[in-house]
């Protein structure tokens, strides 16, 4: 089987989706525009081929490193990036020839919120109130019919990035006045917390790993300047994955991890926000690994390669992510950290900056049998320190 991996070095995790393509017996082809040195030693291992375009951006450039491997190698079975940016190029590169996946005929719903919520609306799923809004009426509008306060965003977007909360007359003129040449979709505000029903999706659809975060924080006010914590639940409760499952179906997920997030209101009805078509940011695969004594990078391959997996998905541990920003005197050091919560804490890790807004700047993963102990730790943690009284003159 030959398999293409758009940018296999970024995010830095990528490289380990392709060694474990390579030990399933794929014959693993990398592109990327970073140059082949760059490349860690366990990456160029696993590759069998790799081409350097001169801008991942440039389709015809793209197009190119297709074809060449197309004749070195005979037909490309998969392409894969794994990653939001790139998820119209792979389409885009499926659709050119002919591979097996997303194309750019099913990129729309998958990309664009609003598209998004007309499948939502289809299937039966409770979701969010929402409408592009192109015209100072149309937002008005929509305001006057749901009430403050309201969220716009990029109607094409990726987590809270250029996301606003809207709570009156004069920030929604002061948004309409500055209003960006991209589209924005208004929503409806929903009072609740954010949980997600993440998996993979086998090759004829059914979901063999199943998985669900709660935000302990809004990325919205993670993105603002607040501590980031979130947590992977042992038990995920029969309504979430019901409704993930009903997603599941609606969007049609095939051999592909997926993210799909949803808003569990004060009354306890769920409201679905969003449908991602890979895994969650950050460490979170490896967070799944810990929770699960698994290996997801293994599961992906199998499926890619066999179209199933035997993946464990027992969830014997509670893990927890508590993120720390540059900028911030927190109470304890990070030596202080390591040392107190040695017991609970299975990886730390610096975040590239790309990550670093929504959650962190360095990240601290803790797991235990029970959850309550690793939300009291990264209480502490994520604790900052009280500022010190100016010395007397």
């Amino acid at each position: 089987m030959n398999v293409v991996f758009l940018s296999p070095h970024f995010p830095p995790n990528m490289w380990l989706y392709c060694q474990r393509l390579a030990a399933q017996g794929a014959t693993v082809l990398g592109i990327a525009d970073a140059s082949p040195e760059s490349l860690r030693p366990e990456l160029r291992e696993a590759l069998t081929e790799y081409y350097r375009v001169h801008d991942m951006h440039d389709l015809d450039d793209l197009t190119r490193a297709l074809g060449w491997f197309t004749h070195r190698h005979g037909k490309i079975d998969r392409l894969e990036s794994l990653n939001e940016y790139w998820l119209e190029t792979d389409a885009f590169l499926r659709t050119e020839f002919n591979i097996p996946g997303i194309k750019l005929d099913a990129i729309g719903r998958i990309k664009r919120k609003s598209a998004m919520k007309r499948v939502f609306e289809r299937a039966g799923i409770p979701v969010a109130r929402g409408r592009v809004c192109r015209t100072d009426a149309e937002a008005r509008a929509f305001v006057r019919k749901v009430g403050y306060p309201v969220i716009a965003k990029p109607d094409v977007g990726v987590g809270a990035a250029k996301t606003y909360r809207i709570d009156d007359d004069a920030a929604l003129a002061g948004f309409l006045s500055d209003r960006p040449t991209v589209d924005y979709i208004l929503e409806e505000w929903l009072d609740g917390t954010l949980h997600s029903y993440d998996g993979l999706a086998e090759r004829n659809g059914r979901i063999a790993f199943e998985a669900s975060i709660t935000y302990g924080i809004s990325v919205l006010d993670s993105v603002a300047g607040a501590d980031m914590t979130y947590w992977l639940e042992r038990e995920i409760p029969g309504d979430l994955a019901d409704l993930g499952q009903r997603v599941a179906r609606a969007f049609d997920v095939r051999e592909r991890p997926f993210h799909f997030e949803f808003f569990r209101l004060t009354d306890g009805a769920l409201r679905a926000v969003e449908v991602n078509m890979r895994q969650p940011g950050g460490y979170t695969v490896d967070m799944w690994n810990y929770q699960n004594d698994a290996d997801v990078y293994r599961a992906w391959a199998q499926i890619m390669v066999h179209g199933t997996t035997d993946v464990a998905n027992e969830r014997r541990w509670a893990v927890l992510w508590a993120g720390r920003k540059h900028g911030r005197t927190y109470r304890l050091s990070h030596r202080e950290v390591m040392s107190r919560f040695a017991r609970l804490l299975i990886h730390h890790a610096p975040m590239d900056d790309i990550f670093a807004a929504a959650i962190g700047n360095e990240g601290y993963i803790l797991r235990g049998p029970e959850l309550a102990p690793l939300q009291a730790a990264a209480a502490e943690i994520l604790a900052v320190a009280e500022p010190q009284p100016a010395a007397a003159s």
